[in-house]
């Protein structure tokens, strides 16, 4: 007979796990025009997404700890839907490698 866990350790366990996804946040047309910006909670974190001045849209996690710098989050547009990815794992985003088309020489 297995134990059900307490409820802080469910919580905990669930947010793990739903936090590794890809999540609807809104419309692209809630932030039509460069400067605007859209503030959600998602699991407890305060997310900022803004359409910058170059027209991109971004997505920030506002830190509770004093004269913290938001940090960017994941953030994608389909089919004019924005969605954001919380996990901390993929977090960072690296440049992918360019690979040299000069041959090797034997």
């Amino acid at each position: 007979m297995t134990i059900p866990p307490d409820d802080r350790t469910f919580r905990r366990e669930m947010a793990t796990a739903y936090r590794s996804g890809w999540h609807f946040i809104d419309l692209v047309t809630a932030i039509p025009h460069r400067g605007d910006s859209l503030m959600v909670t998602l699991f407890g974190d305060p997310i900022v997404v803004a359409r910058e001045e170059d027209d991109e849209v971004r997505a920030y996690r506002c830190l509770r700890k004093p004269r913290g710098a938001p940090q960017p989050v994941r953030c994608a547009i389909r089919y004019d839907m924005i969605f954001v990815n919380l996990d901390r794992r993929d977090h960072q985003l690296f440049e992918p490698e360019t690979i040299s088309a000069t041959p090797r020489s034997a």
